[in-house]
């Protein structure tokens, strides 16, 4: 599996107000699967986009201020921003058992490998 290149040019108008971030990703893979666990802290869970089109997966996310009320904030160091990172998947993956888990921050994404056709025997019919 290769990582498409998300790299955003410096000279590059923003279209929106909030920043972008690229999530950081581990992408573990054995026999049957693909694991890719991604860092998405404050990601709110409800604007959390996961499309699978042909072999590109993209991911992307809103993340909103967690501010307790009455509070007023002295230092911050953490950015409210828009989460976006896409992946080229170079094996099939059974779209039908993709399993996509959000908790604490951390998306897992569990991508079953697709597994091949058995072998068939094909019929002709004279013409």
């Amino acid at each position: 599996m290769a990582a498409q290149d998300t790299s955003i040019s410096e000279a590059a108008e923003a279209t929106r107000d909030a920043p972008v971030f690229v999530p950081p990703a581990d992408i573990i893979e054995d026999q049957s699967s693909l694991l890719m666990v991604l860092d998405l802290p404050g990601a709110d869970p409800e604007s959390l986009d996961v499309t699978l089109d042909k072999r590109l997966l993209r991911i992307a996310a809103r993340s909103v201020p967690s501010r307790p009320e009455g509070y007023t904030l002295q230092h911050a160091e953490y950015w409210d921003g828009n989460y976006e990172r896409s992946f080229v998947i170079s094996e099939p993956v059974d779209v039908a058992k993709i399993e996509a888990i959000f908790k604490d921050g951390v998306l897992r994404l569990t991508l079953p490998k697709a597994t091949p056709a058995p072998a068939a025997k094909i019929s002709v019919k004279a013409a």
